[in-house]
């Protein structure tokens, strides 16, 4: 058998060339097809490292574009902002003031609105707040006093108008009372007041009360009372029957309310006021209180006015009265034949303090 294999290759010399190309021609195919994939490979993963490259800096360039136009968009404000313009600072500090009134907290209110006067002295709004405010803690001639003012600064037809009108005449009711029952008793006491002298009801009424202030450097306050007093129609009066009373009042260190140590004077602005025709008689009560003079209080009973028609009257003078006065307001009765007609006061709360008698000569 080795024989026969040895003599067969010796025989056959080209396979062993043919076997050798083979082999040679399989190396280069697989150095080939190996350099091949190789680059493959290699192009595969530059590729990939350029694409993540890309991806890790693409967010740079995004956002880069993005921060422009958010940038660009303040320069045009949206349009609801432009419909809401920003509240004013007297409109913040009423708003302000109004919060504090309503924790209890009346300094601070008071101290808000003030600022805001400070800006404009003259916005009623403001001034209303804050004679409210001083109505809230019993400080009346204050309120009054910032009334008048509303008056001056608003029309005559206006709301706001109406409102001070309405508070001077009236003022502020007092605290309701309980009745036996458990009812509430009336809080409102009118400004003015017919009483009635027979059973036909009253003869003479008041008519009107202008209060008319005046700047005066000299004094504190000087102020005017018009008083109308009225007949009822076809009524016949005996003019020396008839007695005007006028109680003017000074509150006294903001607390207490006392009669006026101030001067007074009374004059019948009417010829003859006795009566004799349908139109008021008009009496005039001047108010002066002076920066250095006042009444004892022995004298205080004496400064309401006592007139009789076709006669002048004078408040009387005295020493300094101890306390800061500041006038208050005042109360009207007249009298016919020693019975009471009618009354009215400002603030009207004075009528409950100070109740009438029947008869002046009982006072």
């Amino acid at each position: 058998m080795r024989t026969l294999l040895s003599r067969a290759i010796q025989i056959d010399p080209s396979f062993h060339v043919a076997l050798g190309v083979l082999v040679i021609f399989a190396i280069v195919q697989a150095f080939f097809a190996t350099s091949y994939y190789v680059g493959r490979a290699r192009a595969n993963r530059v590729s990939a490292q350029a694409v993540t490259a890309t991806i890790a800096h693409a967010p740079a360039p995004s956002s880069a574009s993005a921060s422009a136009p958010a940038a660009a968009q303040p320069s045009v404000p949206p349009a609801p902002a432009l419909s809401t313009p920003p509240p004013s600072i007297v409109d913040q500090l009423l708003r302000e003031g109004k919060e504090f009134r309503e924790r209890g907290d009346t300094t601070n209110a008071l101290a808000r609105f003030q600022e805001a006067l400070d800006t404009e002295p003259d916005n009623t709004g403001v001034l209303q707040e804050t004679a409210q405010t001083y109505e809230s803690i019993q400080m009346f001639d204050r309120a009054n006093n910032i009334w008048r003012r509303i008056k001056q600064l608003s029309p005559s037809d206006s709301a706001t108008y109406a409102l001070a009108d309405h508070r001077l005449k009236v003022g502020v009711p007092a605290a309701p009372a309980a009745e036996p029952g458990g009812a509430p008793a009336e809080t409102d006491v009118p400004a003015r007041k017919d009483v009635g002298g027979n059973a036909e009801g009253p003869i003479m009424g008041i008519s009107e009360v202008k209060t008319t202030q005046t700047p005066d450097a000299e004094a504190e306050t000087n102020l005017t009372l018009q008083i109308g007093i009225k007949k009822q129609p076809n009524a016949t009066i005996d003019h020396t029957k008839v007695r005007v009373l006028v109680y003017p009042y000074d509150i006294v260190d903001d607390k207490d309310i006392k009669l006026t140590d101030a001067d007074v004077n009374f004059e019948w602005l009417t010829p003859k006021h006795d009566w004799s025709e349908a139109n008021p008689e008009l009496l005039q009560v001047h108010y002066v209180r002076a920066k250095t003079s006042g009444l004892s209080d022995s004298s205080l009973s004496e400064a309401a006015a006592k007139v009789r028609p076709g006669q002048k009257g004078r408040g009387a003078k005295g020493s300094a009265a101890s306390g800061q006065r500041k006038y208050l307001g005042y109360i009207v009765r007249v009298y016919y034949d020693d019975k009471l007609q009618a009354e009215q006061a400002e603030p009207s709360r004075l009528l409950q303090q100070f109740p009438p008698s029947q008869s002046p000569s009982a006072r």
